[in-house]
């Protein structure tokens, strides 16, 4: 017959282990998150830096094969002749790129073959609050592409750009008119902001209040000095999080519920570890971003000002692979799809993935869901 005071004590004896596990992941995840985190782990060289902007260049990988979550991935020895370029957005750190060992994109484009390279924007101060469009398109990006060919000795290269690092991307090859530029990848760039349903619906109603102020004042956002616009890393944090504000708290509360499972507070800790170190966004990009792309809505013409010149879409050749998330709020496929109508590309491709704006590139889904897809269409035109 079953003992009521040995099943009692077995119930207490498991209680108390279980309430030590919690214990423990719960003090580690407040005290020592640190210790859990697993981004940023693929080698990298810093080839050059200027004291804020860096360019990093990954290596060979040593191993035979990496693991995509439940996918085994061969490395490729045969090399493709095109160099891929990272070009990140500001505000984000470089995490984003490097998140988990089975889910870092840096280490999946060198496992597939491409030679890797990132511009890292580095983390901008109050002396920098006067950088805007044109410092980054026009004086950055060229400085660095070139950098980028004397490294590798290609003249042709590959652009990734997710979000502002996919304006960068096609203003850079706009201006420039560099026919170097061989493949452009965006992901999650909003042509027309105010397609980009209720946040778009919000720029709208803006742009109608900022044209009375102008056509009544004369007064313009680009007036005043910008450092009034310097926007401070926790700023940032908290914006990109009320972006999702339900999901923001979905996770913490889900942290709480799964506090028993090490996995899961090793991921959240690792996923915080990016969201919560967002970095300063310079005056002069804000200023740039919301007069022209949010009010102006410059980008749905199909040519943006940067400085006192114009980047016209129309002057992008490159073959494009342009790729929403299908739950987007930030950039809306419907708002993102327009670069379709601009560029003047032969070879353009537009994909809606599943996942928000961040999941499309570093989501639990994005391997499966656009990586290898990614890889595929790279590697079909890189040779």
């Amino acid at each position: 017959m079953p003992n009521p005071l040995t099943n009692a004590l077995e119930t207490a004896t498991g209680l108390a282990r279980q309430g030590t596990l919690y214990a423990g992941n719960a003090f580690d995840r407040v005290f020592r998150a640190a210790s859990l985190v697993q981004a940023g782990q693929t080698p990298f060289e810093t080839l050059h830096f200027d004291g804020l902007v860096s360019l990093r260049y990954y290596p060979p990988l040593q191993e035979d094969f990496i693991e995509l979550d439940d996918l085994v991935i061969p490395v490729e020895r045969n090399i493709h002749r095109t160099p891929i370029v990272i070009i990140p957005p500001l505000a984000v750190n470089m995490l984003i790129y490097d998140l988990f060992p089975q889910r870092s994109l840096v280490r999946f484009l060198r496992a597939k073959g491409f030679e890797v390279y990132l511009i890292d924007w580095g983390v901008p101060k109050r002396e920098h609050t006067h950088f805007n469009m044109h410092t980054y398109v026009a004086e950055l990006l060229p400085a660095y592409l070139n950098r980028v060919r004397e490294h590798s000795g290609e003249q042709e290269l590959s652009l990734h750009g997710w979000s502002m690092g996919g304006m960068f991307t096609l203003f850079y090859s706009a201006l420039s008119k560099d026919q170097h530029i061989r493949n452009a990848i965006v992901l999650g760039l909003p042509i027309d902001s105010h397609a980009s349903g209720a946040i778009g619906w919000m720029y709208q109603r803006i742009a109608d209040v900022a044209g009375v102020v102008r056509k009544r004042t004369g007064f313009q956002l680009h007036s005043m000095k910008p450092h009034w616009f310097h926007t401070p890393g926790w700023a940032n944090t908290i914006g990109f999080k009320l972006s999702n504000p339900v999901g923001s708290v979905m996770g913490y509360w889900e942290l709480i519920v799964r506090l028993g499972d090490r996995e899961f507070v090793t991921n959240h800790a690792t996923t915080s570890a990016f969201l919560d170190r967002m970095v300063a966004y310079p005056g002069g990009i804000i200023q740039d971003t919301v007069v022209r792309v949010w009010i102006d809505n410059q980008l749905a013409k199909g040519q943006i000002q940067i400085g006192d010149d114009f980047a016209r879409l129309e002057n992008v050749n490159a073959n494009l692979l342009a790729i929403a998330g299908q739950e987007d709020t930030l950039a809306t496929p419907g708002a993102a799809k327009r670069v379709m109508d601009h560029v003047s590309s032969t070879d353009k491709t537009f994909r809606v993935a599943p996942g928000g704006h961040m999941g499309i590139l570093a989501g639990s889904k994005a391997p499966k869901a656009s990586w290898l897809e990614l890889a595929e269409w790279l590697a079909a035109h890189s040779d």
